[in-house]
């Protein structure tokens, strides 16, 4: 049976030099394979200690017992700081529950079914756009997918294409941006006081300042038209006229381009890779790829999909979901311990690290059966449901689940099934893929494909 892409684990014992080399160049390689079957594993280093839990009693614990206890790790945002600011997907405690507040609203149920033909007009657009790739040539897939994610973000953010000036010089200098960005800042590898310079390198700052730049104009020429009566009813109007309940304060500007920020990040680059990886996944397994799309076209027929349409598209989802599993598009999520703990015997110090990985958890091997097939009829057996339930986390899980979460099932599914009834994709065996991790799980050297016309598009 043919097993989708795999990194190797890594051989033995390494020094912490040739781990940090490692970690550099992709996270997930430079783990050794026991992490697949270890319930917990200690890692030491000269200033810190981390602990990674696959146990699913201690990721419920960290999550959703005792989250406050078990804040995010302050090392995480040395890196994404120049960038993100104090978005919501840094900050703890009281400015996180506030900023959580103002934003949640945007993401109930009644918001997506309204944002819904933003996201559908991007996926057209995106058919549209693969039209002039569709020969039978191999072509990198990646680039594709995070130009449509991309566009949903400014759609339903904004109201504004991709094409929009000032939408694509974002998303061009998020690439540049992304080129630049290492995976270790040297403050997170040191205990620093805060005056101390992180030195991020000079592009790493560039890039960030150019973003945030481009960013506040959106957001100070949307504040403008709220002023005005003349805003549309979209994401960034919803959160930006929100008023934290409990202090009556609305988003400034400056907190404002923080979260638009995060939103770009997460919402773009995360979508971007886990729609990659489906349609690579259907490429290799062509019988689910016909699958998704006779459903498709049943559900869609030749017209425009609606709201209603997506929770038609069962076997879509259920490979959206397997893709998740196998391709998290975040694989590592950080806490830090803010009081002495005991877990599993071991004294876990305050200050210590708290790696969960989705990653490993999805493909636990004392969990799930097949961790490594593809097989998304698996949600329907005991042990799926058994382990969707304590096992599954590619949008987090408890009070600091991602506020996008169903906004992301709704748009993944929807482009899914929207490209592969107009396309059909085909492996290119000499340009295998094979997952690396940064940020995200992306492909090491692209993802390609070949597209061929499924039928008139």
């Amino acid at each position: 049976m043919t097993l989708p892409p795999k990194p190797p684990a890594r051989e033995g014992r390494v020094s912490l030099w040739r781990y940090l080399q490692l970690f550099r160049q992709d996270i997930l390689s430079a783990q050794p394979a026991r992490l697949y079957r270890a319930w917990m594993a200690e890692f030491r280093t000269p200033f810190f200690r981390s602990y990674m839990c696959n146990q699913p009693e201690l990721v419920d614990l960290v999550l959703k017992q005792r989250p406050d206890d078990f804040p995010k790790s302050n090392r995480i945002r040395e890196g994404l700081k120049p960038l993100l600011g104090n978005s919501v997907f840094v900050t703890n405690g009281d400015v996180w529950k506030r900023q959580r507040r103002i934003i949640d609203p945007a993401f109930e149920g009644g918001r997506l079914r309204d944002v819904f033909p933003a996201m559908c007009a991007a996926g057209e657009s995106a058919v549209a756009r693969l039209a002039g790739l569709a020969d039978g040539n191999a072509q990198e897939i990646e680039s594709e997918t995070s130009h449509v994610a991309a566009d949903v973000i400014f759609r339903t953010l904004f109201s504004i294409p991709i094409e929009n000036e000032i939408a694509a010089r974002v998303f061009a200098e998020f690439r540049e941006h992304q080129r630049a960005q290492p995976v270790v800042n040297l403050g997170a590898l040191l205990p620093l006081p805060a005056w101390v310079p992180r030195f991020h390198a000079r592009k790493t700052k560039t890039t960030a300042a150019v973003i945030r730049g481009l960013i506040t104009q959106l957001t100070a020429a949307r504040m403008a038209e709220i002023e005005a009566g003349t805003a549309p009813d979209d994401l960034a109007t919803k959160i930006m006229t929100t008023a934290d309940p409990v202090d009556g304060k609305t988003f400034e500007t400056e907190e404002m381009v923080d979260q638009v920020a995060i939103f770009f990040l997460a919402g773009h680059e995360t979508s971007a890779s886990a729609l990659a990886w489906a349609l690579y996944l259907l490429a290799l397994y062509p019988d689910w790829q016909d699958r998704i799309a006779t459903e498709a076209q049943a559900t869609f027929g030749d017209g425009t999909p609606e709201f209603g349409h997506v929770s038609r598209l069962r076997a879509t989802r259920d490979v959206f979901r397997e893709t998740l599993r196998l391709y998290p598009p975040v694989p590592m999520m950080v806490r830090e311990a803010s009081r002495p703990e005991t877990f599993r015997g071991r004294d876990v110090r305050t200050g210590s690290q708290i790696v969960l990985s989705p990653w490993h958890l999805h493909r636990h091997e004392r969990l799930w059966d097949a961790p490594d097939a593809f097989d998304p009829g698996r949600f329907a057996t005991e042990n799926g449901k058994s382990c969707m339930r304590s096992a599954y986390m590619p949008f987090s899980a408890g009070q600091r689940v991602c506020t996008g979460a169903g906004f992301a099932m709704i748009e993944g599914v929807l482009l899914l099934a929207m490209l592969v009834r107009a396309y059909r994709f085909d492996v290119v065996p000499e340009r295998p893929a094979m997952p690396v991790a940064h940020l995200t799980v992306r492909g090491k050297d692209g993802i390609w494909l070949r597209i061929t016309p499924r039928k008139a598009a």
